[in-house]
């Protein structure tokens, strides 16, 4: 079963991704991760790594602290 938190998280990066109107691809080349990966993390399917964290906020213009929330 998948944490809720991983859950949680994925569905926050999903939501500010769409309000901003970019596609995977387009959040992953600005957060410079592979575009796979951003699919994973909004369904869930990888535990994300602080940086990570840090990388997609960026990529997001939002801060870190408004992910987590």
């Amino acid at each position: 079963m998948k944490k809720e938190i991983l859950i949680k998280f994925g569905n926050k990066v999903r939501e500010k991704r769409l309000a901003l109107g970019l596609s995977q691809e387009e959040l992953a080349t600005r957060a410079k991760v592979h575009r796979t990966y951003i699919g994973m993390i909004e369904r869930a399917e990888k535990n994300i790594t602080l940086e990570n964290i840090e990388k997609i906020a960026k990529a997001l213009a939002i801060s870190v602290d408004s992910l987590l929330k």
